[in-house]
């Protein structure tokens, strides 16, 4: 089919107002599009252009090439030449002429070219043609292709290849009108055609036909092209303008430019000058800019890749083990575990398991062989704790056996004691692949799991207390299910050594199983990590009831403990982890085994706990009595376990029980003060009940006048202030109107010592007159005569002078005071 073409040049010295007209226009092309052509077909000369260029230096100027979209479908081919002025005149030396080719909607070029093919064609011209324009013209392809040179070219840019590619791919997308274009700053035009030359081999053809471009401009950000070129002089204003530009004409960029993996390997592609590849990889399955079918080609063109490449190729591979023949299959994988790579990444070796994973069963044992030997070096040699390990069976021949002799040394030298710490997931892929080589490790095994087993639970604490995984299992759960399914000895061990852990951490243990389940259902016994298992669905089921809950633990263990005292640390560890027993609990755990038991078991501590905890709930606890009752057994049942603070304090609550309701050995208040020294630091309830308990048998009738003298004569503040509070009581005062005996038994007390130091006389003093002198006023006559006749019988004749002077001048100063306030009222 014929195309129309259009040819504009310059405006003639003496054309003043106008930037030049349209001197032949073909057929079809309408007065609209002439309008929207014109902007495209302007020239602008370069800034150090001279006024009358030599030849050289007209051959020298730019010449643009064109190809742009119009606005209604169809798209133009242009290229532009400067021509010299031969009309004279005062202007400048130098026109231009521009040729272009109008493509209706849907029409190609001839041959079905590309735009960018028409760059070299011969037919380009920079007159217009003399007389009558044929009609219509056709511009044949010229005859030299347009890969011819790019092999050289590419490789001259190799710093910037990448880079422009990733641009080029992107500019190609389909997107609204108006994107920014990419701008290639080169010295020649022919250079940025060259990129696009690059370009329409490297993408796909739709992508390339998208890909509209100028190879020269002085105004980049006005352009609609998706592509443009400017001189390097024009760069920095480009750049100004926010575009995406490479200047590709200077100084090589240090970095990489790029982390496009489909550009970079496009790049490496041209720079082995194998441009054949492209149209190789675009015949394997995958998405137009995959990096996977264009790295999986290189590799097997034998073209060295990087490890992003490489994972690139292996995870497409993976994907796709279908999609290559046995040769190809061949190459990647020789070329996957060459000998000479030595810069393989995590993901790279990922990708590798993968690949391996999905070829392993499809081809032969001897295919594969190298890929599972290059996972096996890099599980041990790297510590890679990601990889999915091949079987068993991988190796055939003498593969299995050369890798088990490089690497058995390594590895049982990494699991022997003097290694070093190592984590969870370290340790569980050592074993596995001790056990995928045939390396014998039975002497070390009883170490490693002894070690293993609390990396476990720390591992997992590490995991739920900074948030990562706490929903889940921790990330080594799936490696580790794994090794125990495979390893019955490794399982058998590792289920021992959590057993014998769990007594000293059973919390830890159980939060653990719940995150991972371990397949301990099998004929080992595993008391305690039975327990560890059944107390969530205890917890859940009966609440609160933390005694029911402690049996029902109990029994899963299927051991007495009497049999096995530890399984009652592992119970009272997993029902009362973060807390002391109440006393009802602790009685119940003191019942449940003997005094030997709980001593093997060590929960006696508990138990003390759990006495010296309610003996701190408060003075009026209703506890009080149960748990010095508590003490007491604990006193005598562990006579050599409890010592120090404890026992001071577990001797002061029994002392406690026997102030109140038994006969104490003599030295009441010696003992208070010394048990509540050696017990400090004392629970502030503990002394004060300890206190109360002391006075209250001090302010009793029956009181031995020697513990009374003591506690008078002990001037200790704390106990004397003891007693002035509970004297002052309600109940203190009823019983003082209520019961003249005792009111004349305090009244002998208060004024008994006068000299016992410096703090008993005046709490004395203030008791006689604000808590005795009240009651005595209450009285009736006759229980006043009572109190006196009391203190002479108790006291002598001057005690019961006393008293009636204390209690007339108590009278008096009533009397006094009634007389004052009837002359004030006169």
């Amino acid at each position: 089919m014929s195309l129309a073409q259009v040819h504009y040049t310059s405006a003639a010295p003496g054309d003043e107002g106008t930037g030049g007209r349209f001197t032949a226009v073909g057929p079809g092309v309408s007065g609209a599009l002439l309008a929207e052509i014109e902007p495209l077909l302007r020239y602008e000369l370069p800034d150090s252009v001279p006024d009358r260029p030599s030849a050289g230096e007209l051959r020298s100027l730019p010449q643009p090439f064109t190809y742009a979209a119009l606005s209604d479908g169809s798209r133009l081919v242009s290229r532009s030449a400067p021509v010299r002025e031969t009309s004279g005149g005062a202007g400048p030396g130098v026109r231009f002429h521009a040729h272009a080719v109008h493509l209706p909607p849907g029409v190609p070029l001839p041959g079905d070219r590309l735009p960018v093919e028409a760059w070299r064609s011969p037919h380009w011209v920079a007159v217009t043609p003399g007389g009558a324009i044929p009609d219509p013209l056709t511009l044949p392809p010229g005859p030299t292709a347009v890969s011819e040179g790019l092999d050289d070219f590419a490789v001259s840019r190799g710093p910037w290849l990448a880079a422009v590619l990733a641009d080029l791919r992107r500019a190609s997308e389909p997107r609204e009108p108006g994107g920014r274009p990419v701008v290639l700053v080169e010295r020649q035009c022919a250079d940025v055609a060259r990129w696009l030359g690059l370009a329409s081999v490297t993408l796909p053809r739709e992508s390339a036909e998208r890909l509209t471009f100028t190879t020269y401009t002085r105004r980049p950000g006005s352009s609609a092209a998706r592509v443009v070129g400017v001189l390097p002089e024009d760069a920095e204003a480009a750049r100004a303008g926010g575009l995406r530009v490479h200047v590709c004409a200077g100084q090589a960029p240090s970095g990489g430019g790029t982390d496009d993996v489909w550009a970079t390997t496009a790049a490496r592609v041209w720079r082995n000058r194998s441009p054949e590849l492209f149209r190789e990889a675009r015949e394997l399955p995958g998405e137009p800019f995959a990096a996977g079918p264009l790295a999986v080609t290189a590799l097997c063109a034998g073209i060295v890749l990087g490890p992003d490449e490489r994972a690139a190729a292996a995870g497409w591979a993976a994907d796709r083990p279908y999609a290559l023949d046995a040769k190809r299959t061949g190459q990647l994988v020789e070329a996957l575990a060459s000998p000479g790579i030595d810069d393989r990444t995590g993901p790279e070796f990922d990708a590798v398991g993968r690949l391996f994973g999905a070829l392993e069963g499809r081809c032969p044992a001897s295919v594969t062989a190298p890929l599972a030997a290059m996972l096996v070096t890099e599980a041990v040699r790297g510590g890679n704790g990601s990889l999915e390990l091949p079987h068993r069976d991988a190796f055939v021949g003498p593969e299995g056996a050369v890798v088990a002799e490089r690497l058995a040394p390594e590895i049982l030298t990494e699991l022997g004691e003097g290694a070093g710490p190592r984590s969870v997931a370290r340790t569980v892929q050592l074993l596995r692949v001790a056990r995928l080589l045939g390396v014998d490790g039975r002497e070390s095994l009883p170490g490693v799991v002894d070690r293993l087993a609390p990396a476990l639970l720390a591992e997992a604490a590490a995991e739920e207390e900074s948030g990562k995984g706490a929903e889940g299992p921790p990330g080594f759960a799936p490696a580790l299910l794994e090794l125990l399914d495979e390893q019955f000895e490794v399982r058998t061990a590792l289920l021992g050594a959590l057993d014998r852990l769990a007594p000293r951490d059973p919390g830890a243990v159980a939060r653990f199983l719940e995150r991972v389940a371990l397949p301990f259902t099998g004929t080992q016994a595993l008391p305690h990590l039975r327990m560890c298992a059944e107390v969530p669905g205890a917890m859940a089921t009966l609440g609160g009831d933390r005694a029911a809950v402690w049996h029902r633990v109990l029994r899963a263990a299927g051991l007495s403990p009497f049999a096995e005292p530890l399984v009652l640390r592992t119970a009272v560890g997993l029902v009362w982890e973060d807390r002391a027993p109440t006393v009802e609990e602790a009685r119940l755990l003191l019942d449940a085994a003997t005094s030997d038991a709980h001593r093997a078991a060590g929960t006696w501590a508990r138990l003390v706990d759990a006495a010296l905890g309610a003996s701190g709930t408060g003075p009026s606890a209703a506890s009080t009595d149960e748990a010095a009752a508590l003490a007491h057994d604990l006193l005598r049942g562990f006579p050599g376990e409890i010592g120090g603070r404890e026992r001071a304090a577990l001797l002061l609550l029994d002392l406690v029980r026997e102030l109140r309701t038994g006969a104490p050995e003599p030295g009441w208040a010696e003992a208070v003060r010394t048990l509540c020294a050696q017990a400090d630091p004392i629970e502030p309830a503990l002394r004060e009940r300890a206190h109360t308990a002391l006075v209250e048998r001090l302010l009793a009738p029956d009181r031995p006048g020697a513990e009374l003298y003591d506690f008078v004569h002990g001037d200790d503040a704390e106990l004397i202030a003891a007693y002035d509070r509970t004297a002052r009581t309600e109940l203190m005062r009823t019983r003082l109107r209520t019961r003249p005996a005792y009111a004349a038994d305090c009244f002998t007390v208060w004024t008994a010592h006068p000299h016992a130091g410096g703090t008993w006389p005046p709490v004395a003093a203030s008791l006689l007159d604000e808590v005795l002198r009240p009651a005595v006023r209450a009285m009736s006559p006759e229980d006043v005569a009572e109190v006196e006749a009391t203190v002479g019988r108790t006291g002598s004749s001057g005690r019961a002078d006393a008293f009636r002077t204390w209690n007339r001048s108590s009278t008096l100063g009533r009397l006094g005071r009634r007389i004052a306030g009837r002359v004030r009222r006169g």
